[in-house]
């Protein structure tokens, strides 16, 4: 029950909606009752023969031509409300899951496959607008048809209304006793739902892999697998689900045979007019309805239930990292980054940063040396508050970044990633990502900056290209320039480098390198170095061993201690090709 009551909470903001189509559905039961009571009204005039009254029947007619008129209009407006209101639902509540998923800490996203939160977003969203729509629809229409007709059966006989009124609760609880079995079914079927759509979103988004290693035929084989496994699941839990429904129906059918042997016995003894016995078969036919409509909505509210369990798991989800009450926008005047005690794991029994005491001085280039794993991209990751330091904490200008907004703070940090993250969409709008009511001129000179402007200027639509699903249409070394663009137009003090040209042939990587170096101008940046010519140029390294600063200081200073650079510098001057990239590549970084 709670769940029904979250998910009609959930919808709560449509209340006029309800209200209009609550409306409409009773005025529309109201119509489909009078209709059998004027039948019934007709018959005993017409047993009169010729002593009946014309202009009476013709009024009659005339009154259930009317009923049916006023059915067809209010069925159409409220199937109107209806549809505004079930878009405008959609709509409430994915919105409502999108922001929050933005909310949640980037952990969330290491563990979930983005098919499956879409897959969650697509089934809870349908059901939960597939319910409110036929409780609005359905409920109240219900509620008042079986409260006009047992009200009006109860003036012509009490015991008919009586056995009437019995359908409800023996069909109710043959239907309640099925429910939790079906449902705990529909949870393990939405399971393998997930796993299938969200392995067919990653095979979508790596198609080009899927085909150069001929894997095809394995993932749809893997897809198919779950959906089999649903299949399995679905043929006990539909086999369960109808043989009940076959007891409740032959409960049904045994009490109407009463109702009509009744109707049928009283109609002979002279008790009912004929008139009456007409109206009270098709009120018996009418009751049908509201009974079966029971089962519809038990069935929609099992699916409701079973189908929102996993939206709501994720809307009960509080994000990891919230700005503090009273938290202020931080003010960066220089960009000076300085790191005391900190330590952080993904997991609560191993750390994977210990201890980390290290200064950024403002305006100078920091390059993060390390073998893969070590925590360089964790700790900029930490800058930005995508997670939380378990131990410790970070400073920007003297400000503690835990005590100011997690907006103004990713604000004034410019990040370029080493595989460029663009959008589908025109070059114009993912240079202006970060500022999407930029001018053209300064989208252009970003674009110049970058040393993209040649490269667009020459396309027939120009800035309004289109650039397809991230950035397919484009080069490696074009979407790289862009992703620059999009940076140098942020203009933020403090710039991360995930090092952009590790993967660009030698002239991609001249361009690219050339906007790097505008783009490094007058600011902080932190490079996780993935090439030696990189680190040779930069004002401090910092190299990471077993989670912890190993050494820390210009390049002239450590290329003689016999750290980790002294050791790639040597490497680079050895002639045993194959031991030198050996080596190089366990710390990431690529020779030149």
């Amino acid at each position: 029950m709670k769940h029904l009551l979250r998910i009609l909470k959930s919808a709560k903001e449509l209340r006029r909606y309800y209200i209009a189509i609550s409306i409409f559905t009773v005025l529309l039961a109201l119509m489909s009752v009078l209709q059998p009571l004027v039948t019934g009204w007709a018959i005993d005039e017409l047993r009169k023969g010729t002593a009946a009254s014309l202009r009476f029947v013709l009024l009659l007619a005339l009154a259930i031509f009317i009923l049916d008129v006023l059915a067809t209009l209010f069925s159409n407006i409220g199937g109107y409300f209806g549809d505004q209101m079930s878009l405008r639902l959609n709509r409430i509540l994915s919105r409502r899951y999108y922001e929050h998923l933005l909310t949640l800490p980037q952990s969330y996203y290491d563990t979930e496959l983005s098919g499956k939160i879409i897959s969650r977003l697509n089934r809870s969203i349908n059901q939960i607008t597939n319910f409110m729509q036929m409780m609005s629809n359905n409920f109240l229409q219900f509620l008042f048809s079986t409260i006009f007709i047992l009200s009006i059966v109860a003036y012509y006989s009490w015991p008919t209304a009586l056995m009437m009124f019995l359908l409800y609760p023996v069909y109710i609880f043959f239907t309640v006793r099925t429910s939790k079995k079906w449902r705990d079914w529909q949870t393990e079927k939405n399971k393998n739902f997930d796993i299938a759509n969200g392995r067919f979103g990653e095979v979508i988004n790596q198609v080009k892999v899927v085909k150069s290693f001929l894997s095809e035929k394995r993932e749809v084989g893997y897809f198919d697998k779950h959906y089999g496994r649903a299949q399995a699941i679905n043929e006990p839990q539909s086999k369960y689900w109808h043989t009940h429904d076959v007891t409740r129906r032959l409960v049904l059918n045994v009490i109407f045979f009463g109702v009509y042997a009744y109707i049928f016995w009283q109609g002979a003894q002279g008790h009912l007019t004929p008139g009456a016995v007409v109206a009270l078969i098709l009120y018996s036919t009418q009751i049908r309805i509201p009974i079966f409509t029971i089962s519809m909505l038990v069935d929609t509210a099992q699916r409701a239930i079973a189908d929102t369990k996993d939206y709501f798991e994720v809307m009960n989800l509080s994000p990891e990292i919230a700005d503090k009450p009273g938290a202020k926008a931080i003010e960066v005047r220089e960009g000076e980054v300085v790191f005391k005690k900190v330590c952080f794991g993904y997991t609560k029994d191993k750390d994977v940063l210990k201890d980390i005491d290290l200064h950024i001085a403002a305006h100078t280039k920091v390059a993060l040396v390390g073998e893969s794993g070590e925590g360089k991209t964790t700790l900029t990751n930490l800058i930005m508050r995508l997670y939380e330091p378990t131990k410790g904490h970070i400073f920007i200008d003297g400000q503690n970044i835990t005590e100011v907004t997690q907006a103004s703070l990713r604000e004034q940090i410019g990040v370029v990633f080493q595989e460029p993250a663009l959008f589908s969409g025109t070059i114009r709008e993912n240079i202006a990502y970060g500022r999407p009511d930029a001018p053209s001129e300064d989208i252009e000179l970003a674009a110049r900056a970058a040393n993209a402007h040649t490269f667009i200027d020459k396309l027939e639509k120009k800035y309004d290209t289109p650039i397809g699903e991230r950035g397919m249409k484009l080069s490696g070394g074009q979407k790289q320039r862009i992703a620059i663009a999009r940076a140098i137009l942020k203009d933020a003090p403090i710039l991360i480098l995930d090092e952009a040209t590790s993967s660009l042939d030698s002239r991609s990587e001249q361009l690219v390198q050339e906007a790097l170096e505008r783009l490094m101008q007058n600011r902080t940046t932190i490079i996780i170095a993935h090439r030696l010519s990189t680190i040779q140029h930069v004002d401090q390294i910092v190299t990471i061993r077993n989670g912890q600063i190993d050494e820390c200081g210009s390049p002239h200073e450590l290329e003689r201690t016999g750290g980790i650079y002294a050791q790639l510098l040597e490497l680079q001057q050895r002639s045993a090709d194959q031991i030198k990239e050996e080596k190089l590549k366990q710390f990431d970084i690529a020779d030149d």
